[in-house]
């Protein structure tokens, strides 16, 4: 079989190389891809966005299976793309189409669709021109600290967790201004809760799911959980709050609602759901959807799928997923990010990175790099990500540091606290 992987980072590439180690797999692709997939696939220079690009590599390469890492072209509609063309409508594709993408491409789409099926989220208000003096009024009835999130996609950026009021009403009226483009024309205004996160990822056919690995990932860029936000400082799976009792109430609540929810509206999904969710006092509570693995949790949660992960692809386009085997490995899996001097705010491309043949018990996958003639160099904010297994946490993670530290370019930053509020 021959596999295309859309996408550039340590998602990707973590998928990449969990696909790799199929037996059912002849050749593996990667558009565009970075340093470290060009390791293990052939990349190719396409953009994540420009299908047409996309159909050309896919009847040259003679693709059987496509696999969509971001969610951008998921939500630009890349699923449908393929279904509506003659030449590609029976190459499968794992992620949702358009209408699916959509629990991602609006918050304020999940948020009614949450509301809908009757499952549990934090009481909201979408906001936008028309209703703004009613959204400032509804802000002021919440406790700080005050959630506000544009409904759209903005590179991750896009949601305010603001303690002040005043400082709140001005972001509301900012972002509705345009603070994030057409991302933020509506906003959702959100109740905070209190309590701990953590991402549970489903892979679906439309009927059957199989649940992954459960991880917890890090997005402030200071230590004790300070600062700006990111894309993720890095990520740990099992978590040991995710317990049975924890994650019956999950499946039961959340996963199989949404399943159901997807059918009743007519949408048919295949691919993965990412369910951010908030621990309160042992229920779950819904903060977002997304319709593609984590970043970095995947770094993570890869490690610890002993099942050939392509058998799984299969079952989704196949349609018989409930009928194959997910078999995980006990140990933990620990992702510390490496990223660059000054991220999640202005940095610099470019960066030679050294040491990397150094590393040793953990594996490495690749987000921001390229190769510049015989150098690795970085290519975005979060560049690296060091993965290593433990029979615990401190185990896993002192592996991963201890590697951390042999990699080395200009500015490089990685968090040291990981899993401070897991023990």
């Amino acid at each position: 079989m021959k596999v295309l992987i859309i996408g550039s980072g340590g998602r990707e590439h973590a998928l990449a190389w969990k696909v790799k180690q199929s037996a059912k797999v002849d050749e593996l692709f990667v558009a565009p891809g970075n340093a470290g997939t060009a390791e293990i696939a052939e990349n190719i220079n396409v953009g994540v966005t420009d299908f047409a690009a996309i159909k050309e590599a896919v009847l040259e390469k003679n693709i059987d299976l496509v696999v969509v890492g971001p969610e951008v072209p998921l939500v630009e509609g890349i699923h449908d793309f393929f279904l509506a063309d003659e030449q590609l409508k029976d190459i499968a594709v794992v992620g949702p189409v358009k209408a699916g993408a959509m629990l991602e491409g609006s918050k304020d789409f999940a948020k009614e669709f949450m509301a809908k099926y009757d499952i549990p989220t934090p009481g909201y208000m979408t906001v936008n021109t028309e209703n703004l003096e009613e959204g400032v009024a509804f802000l002021k009835t919440m406790k700080a600290p005050y959630v506000l999130k544009a409904d759209g996609l903005a590179a991750g950026k896009g949601v305010l967790i603001i303690n002040d009021i005043e400082e709140a009403e001005a972001s509301l009226r900012e972002m509705i201004g345009g603070m994030f483009g057409d991302a933020s024309a509506k906003v959702v205004v959100e109740q905070h809760l209190t309590g701990i996160e953590c991402s549970v990822f489903v892979l679906t056919d439309g009927d059957g799911y199989k649940i992954l690995p459960v991880a917890k990932d890090y997005k402030r860029i200071g230590e004790g959980d300070t600062g700006l936000n990111t894309g993720g400082m890095g990520a740990i799976t099992p978590v040991p709050f995710a317990d049975e009792e924890f994650m019956n109430k999950v499946e039961e609540r959340i996963v199989k609602r949404t399943i159901n929810g997807l059918k009743a509206e007519g949408i048919s999904y295949q691919g993965f759901l990412f369910l951010g969710l908030f621990n309160c006092e042992g229920d779950p509570y819904i903060i977002e959807y997304n319709v593609r693995m984590g970043d970095p949790e995947t770094e993570a949660v890869m490690l610890r799928v002993k099942s050939d992960l392509m058998e799984l692809f299969e079952g989704v386009a196949e349609r018989n997923l409930a009928e194959r085997e997910l078999v995980l490995d006990e140990r933990t899996a620990c992702t510390v990010m490496l990223v660059s001097g000054g991220y999640p705010g202005k940095y610099v491309n470019g960066k030679v990175m050294s040491n990397l043949d150094q590393v040793d018990g953990s594996v490495l996958f690749h987000a921001g790099t390229k190769q510049d003639g015989d150098d690795v160099v970085t290519n975005g904010g979060r560049v690296i990500a060091v993965s290593s297994y433990g029979n615990s946490m401190d185990e896993a993670l002192a592996c991963s540091y201890k590697n951390a530290e042999k990699i080395d370019f200009e500015g490089v930053y990685y968090r040291k606290d990981l899993g401070f509020d897991l023990k």
